[in-house]
């Protein structure tokens, strides 16, 4: 806007210059025209034109002042072109901050993004977890060790994954958090309460299910199931939706259709204190102690009929494919 004004400012000097110039040729055409008319006279006795020569003088010193007015508006002018040039090239040299990377790249506990030399997103075992003087941050492992916070089980295991120098010990490779807290001696589980457990754990599975579903917080999917068992006198198929539910739950990232025992501590740690028979329970779904927990052993282990089970997870899949699919041909 200033560089508009400038310019404005500056053409109307210079029609104004040019105006003045053009009267000053006129008058001194006009006197030419009358000298020529007029009679001889002696110079020393024609007087002298003293209003004409004030005239010009006039002219001149309008003509220098209007010509220092024009070359300041240019000097400003230029000085303007400059001062908008040098922030123009401070505009085009700034670089928009790249994306990070790393904004949409989840990684799992004990791990961190970091961005590589090639600009992509790539998960590393933490360099350090946060002090914690906090005794509550405490937990205990599955092998009855005492770490002060879940970072460092999970970043201890990370190493030994990784199979990196920092893993002070190989068998932190199935490193999990067994429960909150120091370490203490549980109460051991009878044989009795074992037996009855698998019965407790169903209908505790489908009790949490109905209440999610209740609350709006299911999928649509398993909130079509939970309340099609809802509506079935059939206990067995009721526990065999709670129970799909669960499992596809657990299996977290990534989805390997197995749970891991660490993928197991959602329903572990939390229940540590209330159930002593869960850890004992849990253990013994692990049939070939892999450390994975396969749809068949979890079924078996809540003494529920595969096939069964299986049904209601194809349907889950298929449910799965077609929902990716109507995702699908909504984008296209």
């Amino acid at each position: 806007m200033r560089k508009f004004i400038l310019v404005v400012v500056l053409v109307g000097v210079l029609l104004a210059v040019d105006v003045n110039c053009q009267q000053h040729k006129r008058r001194k055409r006009v006197r030419h025209e009358r000298r020529k008319e007029a009679p001889v006279v002696p110079f020393l006795e024609e007087p002298a034109d003293t209003e004409t020569e004030t005239d010009v003088f006039q002219l001149l010193e309008k003509d220098e002042a209007a010509e220092n007015a024009r070359a300041d508006l240019e000097a400003k002018l230029k000085a303007l072109e400059e001062a908008e040039g040098i922030e123009q090239n401070e505009i085009d040299n700034m670089e928009e901050p790249a994306e990070d990377p790393c904004a949409s790249k989840r990684c799992g506990p004990g791990r961190e993004c970091i961005q590589t030399a090639q600009g992509r997103a790539r998960c590393v075992c933490m360099k350090a977890c946060p002090d914690e003087e906090d005794n509550r941050r405490r937990v205990c492992s599955n092998y009855n060790e005492t770490w002060s916070s879940d970072c460092e089980v999970y970043r201890s295991r990370c190493m030994c994954d990784e199979g990196s120098d920092e893993c002070t010990n190989p068998i932190n490779k199935h490193l999990h958090i067994d429960y909150y807290g120091e370490c203490r001696e549980m109460a051991s589980c009878s044989e009795e309460e074992m037996g009855d457990f698998p019965r407790r754990m169903r209908d505790w599975l489908f009790n949490v299910m109905r209440e999610l579903a209740d609350r709006r917080e299911l999928s649509p999917h398993f909130f079509h199931l939970e309340r099609e068992a809802e509506k079935s006198s059939n206990e067995s198929s009721r526990a065999a939706v709670a129970a799909v539910w669960k499992w596809c739950d657990l299996d977290g990232h990534p989805h390997d259709r197995v749970v891991s025992r660490h993928e197991l501590f959602p329903i572990r740690a939390p229940l540590m204190a209330m159930e002593h028979c869960i850890a004992p329970f849990l253990d013994e779904c692990d049939v070939d102690n892999d450390h994975r927990i396969t749809l068949k052993e979890w079924g078996h282990c809540l003494e529920l009929p595969t096939d069964e089970l299986e049904e209601k997870c194809d349907d889950v899949r298929n449910a799965n494919e077609n929902y990716a699919a109507t995702v699908g041909e909504e984008e296209v």
